[in-house]
Parts: C-alpha cells; structure tokens; sequence
C-alpha cells in the first residue's frame, strides 16, 4: 500500500493540551501506510463569508485551504467544550468548506478521537463532530470509536503516553484507520 498523507487536526490551543499529547501519540502509533502531519488552526481568522463574497478572503484562510488540498485524509483529535467541538475547530471546518462548491473536505476519509479528563472521553464532541462531517461529505470511521476518558493520568512528565492499555488501543485504532483510508479513497 502506498503511504496515505493524513491531516491531524488538534481542537485544542493550550501548550500541554492533552489532545495535542495524544495526537502525538496517534500519529508515533500509525503504521507506515500513513504520513501524519499536524495542520495548525489557531491562527485562522473566524470565517466570515464576506471575504469569500468579495474576493478578498484572508491569506490565512487561503494558506490552510491550499495545504490540506495535499492531504488525502484527515484525523481530528478533540476536547469536549460544554458538549460540543471547540470554536477553534469548527471554524477551521468553516473556512475549509468555503466557499461554496469548493470545499477541501470532501471524499476526504476521516476519523474522530475525543479526550477529555472527565469519563466519558468526549463524547458529545465527538458527535456533534461527526454531525458536521456528514454534511462535508467526509466519510467517518465508525469503529472503533475513540472516546479516551481520564486524559490526566494517561501521558508522563514529558508528555508521553505512559498507559500501556490506551496504547494498544491506539495502536489498534490506527491500524483500522488505514485500512478505512485504503478502502475509501475517491477513485481517481
């Protein structure tokens, strides 16, 4: 199999995020079939359609859009803010799906892993995630499911995985995740 390039993006901004952690993790995790690549989304501006409509839209917007065009997937690695995605990634989903009819989202294979200090690992993101990725056409890997709760006792003082149990999970996860790249990639 050729090596998939994949998009991870962390919906978290804070330095020791554990998402961040755990994206790290995944991507250590991966087998050689897929090329993770952190793809940064803080610094993007909150769409507004204006920019688009007028022809003017950020240069931040037109970077992210042109540089996930190389991607052939996408991982998103999320925390539950008050039981939904962070503002930071749906906005990234926002200016990727714009403007209309051009959206860098679509046929892109994907999958969700949401963690959350609390128990139940995120869950309503990872929904309200997965909500929004039907509508961008992003066919979703639906098992296994990620939901890694407890994210406070899962990585060491330097921030690596430390929990042996969540990293053959892991590990598990992202060999299910190549093969649902392989089996769903657009034909060309």
């Amino acid at each position: 199999m050729a090596s998939r390039k994949v998009a991870v993006l962390v919906g978290s901004l804070r330095k020791q995020s554990y998402n961040r952690k755990m994206a790290k993790a995944l991507i250590e995790c991966a087998p050689s079939g897929l090329q993770l690549e952190i793809v940064e989304i803080g610094q993007l501006p909150l769409y507004n359609q204006d920019g688009d409509d007028d022809g003017s839209p950020a240069s931040e917007w037109v970077a992210f859009r042109e540089r996930m065009a190389g991607f052939q997937a996408v991982l998103f690695v999320t925390p539950e803010y008050n039981r939904s995605v962070p503002a930071v990634l749906k906005n990234a989903l926002d200016v990727g799906s714009r403007p209309y009819g051009k959206s860098i989202w679509s046929g892109k294979p994907g999958a969700v892993v949401s963690l959350s200090p609390g128990a139940i690992g995120g869950f309503g993101a990872n929904h309200h995630l997965r909500q929004s990725l039907v509508f961008l056409n992003v066919p979703t890997m639906q098992q296994p499911e990620a939901y890694i709760g407890g994210a406070a006792a899962l990585f060491d003082e330097s921030g690596k995985l430390a929990n042996d149990g969540t990293r053959n999970f892991i590990q598990g996860f992202m060999n299910s995740f190549a093969a649902w790249v392989q089996a769903n990639l657009p034909s060309a």
